[in-house]
């Protein structure tokens, strides 16, 4: 198979010009192309008088030979654009293989197990993801927590209620798989090629569902409200965890699945000897901005052209104390997010829907932190960092889930904002109108004032002073990583758990979630027979 590369059209041509241009540019007629199908698409915003759309495809020829010599960069053979699974081992499985967590890992995990024979568990400890959306609808209009139904705690995952972002810089085949597998439960099939994929939460709830009806279906079990409480080990194997202190369930091999939200979990794990190790993270705000204004400064005249959508950015600044700070999450046309999973802490995030029609672009404004900054060589100590500030956040806004909230201008030059300015937060409960450096560290506060006068260098508008910054986000990642064997993928210390997921530092995303999730599976199907 060929993959042609840097195939432009204009942004008002049509997308069958795309496949005439490969067949001019390989000197062919279209008749002598068995298999066509679209790698990549992304746009190029350059020139904001004239947008194009590039893409990358793959084709197979009845004759590619002729290709095989050629020097052109943008012509490459590859060898499968498709997954293929792995072979099953001989040992038997005395126990059905065991899932904890139904985020984007688990629930691969999950699914590829169930696809070839194994019988999973899926056990989470949240609710089903209908459930769970009334008890979050709730807290955002009610300020009424749950500690396990929540958007970091939950079917699907934190990344449900986000944007339903699939970007991913992985190369990896077993991202076509996700991909794919996300389209064959109803997700849009444009996020098998899109530059910038996404699902948006409104359609992702029901591919989540979907997804889960195949494990089913395929012989897997799927409980909700089963929070994983305690672990056996032993002689250096684990053989059993406990749900909901009080059931025991027995498996030969666990998939540590728990989302980077899970605290209680990782306490647990870590009394009982499981190796764990700090990791740096990031942390600070969300910032919205208008997003007519993004979409003319990035799009220019073509900003409400129909093709395009809402637009993004994606900025990064280095700053004089040696801190990074850079956008996160970019929501286009979205909300930001109440986001918190313990009483009297608060959190946010950024959501859109797959429309992205809402009146603010939202994103987060971070700054790295370091392992050096928790004052502690304890493996959780970036935990208790993070419990840190978001008591604080939950504090300045009042007690009551509000968010501390400033104003752009106001947060550069140091003084307390008063009153909204043109931008209306979309946060709800609500907000408090505050000053953020009394809930985040000084030298974040420090970065984020530099930062934002150098963004809006690059992205004009970036800087305006009635945007607005809403604090604090300190889930960005895991502040843990649960160490694995390279080569097993389980535990360095304990045999047959597999770390896995954003919950044990090896992922950034949904779709590198879901990769993870699904190595781990192969690693299961590799050792053990089917169940079937």
């Amino acid at each position: 198979m060929l993959r042609i590369s840097n195939i432009k059209i204009d942004i008002d041509e049509d997308l069958s010009l795309v496949r005439k241009k490969v067949c001019k540019k390989l000197n062919i007629n279209d008749n002598e192309i068995i298999e066509y199908s679209i790698y990549k698409e992304s746009i190029d915003a350059r020139k904001k008088d004239k947008i194009t759309l590039v893409y990358t495809v793959d084709v197979r020829l009845k004759n590619e030979k002729k290709y095989l010599k050629s020097k052109k960069t943008d012509i490459v053979f590859i060898s499968t654009n498709k997954y293929e699974d792995v072979s099953a081992g001989n040992e038997i499985l005395k126990n059905r293989p065991l899932v904890v967590g139904a985020g984007p890992a688990g629930l691969f995990a999950a699914l590829l197990l169930a696809q070839r024979g194994y019988k999973p568990i899926l056990i989470e400890r949240g609710e089903d993801v209908d459930t769970r959306a009334n008890d979050i609808e709730n807290f955002w209009n009610n300020a009424v927590l749950k500690s396990n139904s929540n958007v970091q705690f939950g079917e699907g995952g934190a990344g449900t209620f986000s944007d339903g972002k699939l970007t991913t810089r992985l190369k990896d085949i077993r991202s076509e798989k996700v991909l794919r597998e996300f389209v064959n439960f109803g997700a849009p099939e444009e996020i098998i090629y899109s530059h910038k994929p996404h699902i948006g939460t409104d359609i992702l709830k029901n591919v989540i569902k979907s997804l889960r009806e195949e494990i089913i279906r395929c012989g897997g079990d799927v409980r909700f409200g089963a929070c994983m409480t305690g672990i056996e080990i032993v002689n250096g194997r684990v053989v059993s965890i406990e749900v909901n202190n009080s059931e025991r369930i027995e498996s030969d091999s666990i998939i540590l699945a728990i989302g980077h939200s899970a605290r209680d979990t990782y306490r647990t794990l870590n009394q009982n000897g499981v190796f764990m190790e700090q990791k740096p993270f990031a942390m600070g705000a969300r910032i919205e901005h208008p997003q007519n204004m993004i979409n003319k400064v990035q799009y220019g005249i073509f900003s409400n052209h129909k093709k395009l959508g809402a637009a993004d950015y994606k900025l990064t600044a280095h700053t004089e104390n040696g801190r990074s700070v850079y956008s996160f999450c970019m929501c286009p046309g979205g909300t930001v997010i109440a986001s918190a999973s313990c009483e009297g802490m608060l959190v946010t995030n950024g959501m859109s829907e797959h429309a992205r029609d809402k009146e603010n672009a939202n994103s987060g404004l971070l700054v790295n932190i370091e392992t050096s900054d928790f004052g502690s060589e304890h493996p959780l100590a970036g935990v208790e960092f993070q419990e840190k500030y978001e008591r604080l956040a939950f504090e300045v806004g009042g007690r009551n889930y509000n968010a501390p909230c400033q104003l752009v201008g106001d947060f550069v030059d140091g003084v307390k904002s008063e009153k909204i300015g043109t931008v209306k937060p979309s946060y709800k409960p609500g907000v408090t109108m505050t000053d953020l450096s009394l809930c985040l560290p000084d030298f974040v506060v420090d970065a984020m004032r530099e930062a934002i006068q150098l963004l809006d260098k690059k992205l004009i508008g970036f800087g305006m002073r009635d945007a607005v910054l809403t604090g604090v986000e300190t889930r960005s990642s895991a502040p843990v990583r649960i160490k694995r064997n390279l080569d097993t993928l389980q535990s360095i210390n304990v045999e047959n758990l597999f770390p896995c997921g954003e919950g044990a530092g090896y992922a950034g995303g949904i779709v590198t979630a879901a990769v993870d999730g699904i190595k781990c599976a192969e690693k299961i199907i590799q050792k053990y027979s089917s169940l079937e």
